[in-house]
């Protein structure tokens, strides 16, 4: 893969380029490249960036070992802005965070479709991609992840089994939490094995 001669870097020789995580969608930073990191960054399929301040190129990760693996890079209508889909491996912020955005200008505002009635799995994945990465201490999901893939597959099972013996006795309010956990517990396993709950609904579209 080439770089696009579409491509419109600024004054400086730039483009913005705002890194997503590919499995759980959170906006992770934005970065800079020059021609030369996006080379790099296509080729290695590391990410590469061009340093404003210093004024050179650093691989994301070299010494932190939190490395971005480029599943996909995509320029905006405009050529002048790059979206680069990643598959993390650790924090992508300085200060041990999942993502440089953990901040808001208007905290008090939450916003929630009553349109969308799967919003909550999105921001459950989400905050399953953050634990994994930031792994806070006396979280159950941090406990999972540390423990492993055995641990998750476990629960998955363990939850599987309370649905069906919820069902069997036609105890719905159980169902209700059973199923809630279970999802939960798939979830996590699908952030374990770095599939995308995306990839997943595409193959139920494709059974449809």
């Amino acid at each position: 893969m080439s770089i696009p001669a579409e491509l419109k870097f600024d004054e400086k020789g730039l483009i913005p380029a705002i890194v997503q995580d590919v499995t759980s969608k959170e906006i992770l930073t934005l970065a800079y490249m020059n021609e030369e990191s996006l080379t790099k960054s296509i080729e290695t399929k590391q990410t590469w960036f061009y340093s404003r301040s210093r004024q050179e190129l650093w691989h994301k990760g070299a010494t932190s070992g939190n490395t971005q693996t480029i599943v996909d890079i995509r320029f905006d209508c405009d050529q002048d802005a790059l979206l680069v889909l990643v598959k993390p491996e650790g924090p992508a912020c300085h200060k041990g965070n999942y993502s440089c955005f953990p901040d808001s200008l208007v905290s008090e505002v939450k916003v929630e479709p009553q349109s969308d009635r799967f919003a909550i799995i999105n921001e459950l994945e989400q905050i399953i991609a953050q634990r994994e990465t930031e792994r806070p201490e006396g979280s159950y999901t941090t406990y999972l992840f540390e423990k492993g893939v055995d641990k998750i597959l476990k629960k998955v099972g363990e939850e599987a089994a309370e649905v069906i013996i919820a069902a069997k006795n036609r105890e719905p309010e159980e169902l209700k939490w059973e199923t809630a956990d279970l999802l939960f517990h798939l979830l996590v396993l699908l952030r374990e094995q770095k599939l995308p709950l995306d990839e997943v609904l595409s193959a139920l579209k494709k059974r449809r």
